[in-house]
């Protein structure tokens, strides 16, 4: 048999199997995305090879306005060389196949890098090769497979200010219906032998059908569409039994109207839907109140170094910062707006950003872009325009960076809300079945009234709302996590690892000795502008312990992590830092803490801190100890270890010189031991051991070196509460656990009343909500109970 082309991917293959209407395809994968294309009519895919190019009539000329370069420069978000980034809104994405296809733009468009989909905002974020293709094609791209974007040019922030209203249309509706049902059902209610009534009886009852049709189809489809497509993917979601139970209300309803059998049941139809819609209302209106992000901008604790026009320097928060502001970036600093280099070089890397982790080379009065991180020496910039807050979110939350870590409890939720449906429809059926050889009047009613009070929606509100408001409240004491699910991982942590040097020492309170040969002038200043580029905290520590630094350009600079600084400046070669790194060998290690100086290769002498140790570290070692595996791992020599022996408990394990990358097998060891390690470090030589632990904790003082790795972000004054924040993400499972048990009661107890009759579909549709309203009450309660203790 002769190789056959596959359709979708023009690969050679001999599987006839895999066919449809005679197009051949070489795997199910590639079947499977022809069967999704042709259920959302984005077949024209197909006609790319044979019409390159193609544009859609309805389009032409209406993206022309995308060929003018200032335009395109505002709605781009990232421009460097060949390489673009652009963030979309497209009201169109609905489900899951839309997300499978514009996620897979790359397939389609082979200039296209990444497309990554964020669905509850419906946006998506492209990033692709400026040489090869455009804004404007890409546009065309998305619109000719369906997926029309909206630019306003006025807010070219794509779309973030619109609103969408549909639900408050739709509660309006069924509440305007349901009032009007409610009145016109009156003569029905009280049997009245009145003639006129009794005359229009029949006028009332189609009345009642007209009012119900906007509910059914319009106020209540989000309902019917949810169950579709739940079925259609063979999952069995929340909304099936509720879209049967409006069914078999309406057709039950307008046979009886339309055969003149009765009046119906459109009251418990009109008022089943008002009072989800209700629910539904005020979950949306309360987890907008607790939206974890709209804190996490306004209190995000990273400063960087403003230029003052007298140049002196001072810190600044980063939502301060103006345009027209001169900034200074020190080496593996993040660039945290877009502006113009105006000192230095620049050798930038965008990964952040692109995830290519390629370093570009900049020269002064070059356009340099936030979130870009630069990596050799010191440079000055020029702000364009002011930072923004949510640019910074999204460069924490970039799918780069975060590793696929499913959450236990959404599983746990999504699992019960599936198997509880089944049971729900089980239950329904068996009632009905009885109901119908008994009394066959109640079982309609049964049958509805079974799969309105039994919807597991309660139990699908427990973990959101719980995790949602204690973000909120950790992020008014100033710990920032990252999302939600680092809250669960908090609450199995086991095991704390601490960093010593700007973690459990504060680096505002040191004390400084220098012991050595006397520097000239000439020396002095190299050293000065050398450890003004570093980041590290005794690099910090030593800058600003100097009084008067006279600001000269370096030759060169390289900073190795763990290890040291390399500058050259005016024909003087300067190392500092580790005794080993400036190869010393004329005296025996000192158990210190100390940055060694070496000058064209012959040592001069060391800067000897006295550590300044935080002053709730012993009191924060004794909550955690009976509960937690403690150890401390430092870059440091075992200078401070008797002291830190004498103030810490026994069971606390201590680790010296170690390097950056023996923090990480470290950490990878004992995870291998099945241990859940938190990591807790200042953010900058501790990147990889962040990363690797379960859950990583930047802390910050002043000065907050960005990194992706880390889960949180502490302000270093809340050191002391970490404990309490443990035990805060542990009682916030066992209130997800509660939450269960009080869904599941009270479902059983409606259960009861359903099954035997006693339970009428609107009254049951007026408990279904309240039960929601009920978890979403209790879960705030207890949490915000539980962030008081922050307050003590």
């Amino acid at each position: 048999m002769n190789n056959l082309v596959c359709y979708h991917c023009g690969n050679t293959c001999n599987n006839k199997s895999n066919t449809i209407k005679e197009k051949f395809f070489c795997c199910n994968g590639c079947k499977t995305v022809f069967e999704i294309f042709s259920e959302n009519d984005l077949t024209c895919y197909y006609d790319f090879d044979t019409n390159p190019g193609a544009i859609p009539e309805e389009i032409q000329g209406k993206y022309d306005f995308l060929d003018n370069p200032k335009i395109v420069e505002k709605l781009i978000e990232f421009n460097d060389s060949n390489k673009q980034v652009v963030s979309l809104y497209i009201p169109h994405i609905h489900c899951s196949s839309c997300i499978w296809v514009l996620e897979n733009l790359h397939k389609l468009q082979k200039n296209i890098s990444t497309s990554q989909v964020n669905f509850p905002k419906k946006t998506i974020r492209i990033s692709f090769n400026s040489e090869k293709t455009n804004l404007k094609e890409i546009v065309l791209l998305l619109s000719s497979i369906g997926y029309e974007p909206y630019i306003s040019l006025e807010d070219y922030e794509v779309g973030k200010k619109k609103i969408d209203r549909t639900l408050l249309y739709q509660l309006a509706i069924a509440g305007f219906a349901f009032g009007n049902v409610m009145f016109l059902s009156f003569p029905e209610y009280f049997d009245v032998n009145e003639f006129w009534l009794d005359q229009y009886k029949y006028v009332f009852r189609w009345l009642m059908l007209f009012f119900s049709l906007p509910v059914v189809f319009y106020a209540a489809k989000e309902y019917f569409i949810s169950a579709y497509k739940g079925l259609k993917s063979n999952i069995l979601n929340i909304d099936v039994p509720i879209a049967l139970g409006i069914s078999v209300l309406f057709v039950r309803s307008a046979t009886e109207v339309i055969f003149d059998l009765g009046a119906g049941f459109f009251d418990s139809l009109t008022g089943l839907v008002f009072f989800l819609l209700i629910g539904k209302f005020f979950q949306q209106k309360t987890y907008s109140f607790l939206s974890f992000e709209r804190d996490f901008k306004s209190y995000f604790p990273i400063a960087v170094t403003k230029i003052n026009s007298d140049t002196s320097e001072e810190n600044t928060q980063i939502y301060d910062v103006e345009k027209g502001d001169r900034l200074l970036i020190r080496n593996n600093e993040l660039i945290p707006v877009d502006g113009i280099l105006i000192n230095g070089n620049a050798t930038i890397d965008y990964s952040f950003v692109t995830g290519e982790s390629v370093a570009v080379e900049k020269e002064s009065g070059a356009k340099i872009f936030a979130g870009g991180k630069q990596l050799n020496g010191i440079i000055e910039m020029e702000v364009l325009k002011s930072v923004s807050q949510s640019y910074l979110t999204q460069l924490w939350s970039n799918a780069i960076f975060d590793e696929e870590n499913t959450s236990k409890f959404k599983n746990l939720t999504d699992t019960i809300s599936k198997r509880f449906t089944v049971f729900v429809l089980s239950i329904a059926a068996i009632a009905t079945l009885f109901w119908l050889f008994t009394d066959a009047s109640k079982a309609l009613n049964v049958f509805t009234a079974v799969l309105i009070i039994a919807c597991p929606c309660a139990i699908a509100l427990a973990a959101p709302f719980t995790l949602g408001n204690l973000l909120r409240i950790l992020g008014k004491k100033k710990c920032y996590l990252k999302n939600a699910a680092v809250i669960e991982k908090m609450a199995k942590i086991n095991t704390i690892i601490f960093d010593k040097t700007g973690t459990l020492t504060s680096t505002k309170k040191n004390e400084i000795q220098y012991e050595g040969k006397a520097f000239s002038e000439a020396e002095k200043e190299v050293l000065q502008n050398a450890v003004r580029v570093s980041n590290h905290p005794l690099s910090r520590m030593l800058y600003d312990s100097f009084d008067v630094v006279n600001q000269i350009e370096l030759d060169a600079f390289e900073e190795l992590v763990g290890k040291g600084i390399e500058a050259k400046a005016n024909g003087i070669s300067i190392k500092t830092g580790s005794k080993s790194f400036v190869e010393n060998s004329l005296e025996n290690a000192q158990f210190e803490t100390a940055i060694h100086i070496s000058i064209n290769d012959v040592y001069f002498g060391k800067y000897v801190f006295k550590n300044s140790y935080r002053k709730y570290m012993k009191r924060l070692f004794s909550k955690l100890k009976s509960k937690y595996n403690l150890s401390i791992l430092s870059g440091d020599n075992e200078g401070e270890k008797d002291y830190l022996e004498k103030k810490l408990p026994s069971k606390v394990q201590f680790l010296f010189n170690q390097k950056p990358e023996d923090k990480l097998e470290y950490i990878k060891s004992l995870q291998e031991k099945g241990n859940n390690v938190l990591m807790i470090g200042d953010g900058l030589n501790d990147a990889g051991a962040l990363a690797q632990s379960d859950v990583g904790i930047s802390l910050s003082e002043n000065i907050n070196v960005f990194s992706p790795a880390c889960d949180a972000i502490l302000d270093a004054n809340e050191f002391k509460n970490i404990a309490t924040y443990l035990e805060l993400s542990k009682k916030a499972i066992k209130i997800i656990k509660y939450s269960f048990v009080l869904s599941l009661c009270y479902n059983i107890i409606g259960l009861y009343f359903a099954v035997t009759g006693q339970l009428e579909p609107v009254i049951a549709a007026i408990l279904m909500p309240l039960s929601s309203i009920t978890i979403v009450v209790f879960t705030t309660i207890m949490t915000t109970i539980l962030g008081r203790k922050l307050k003590k």
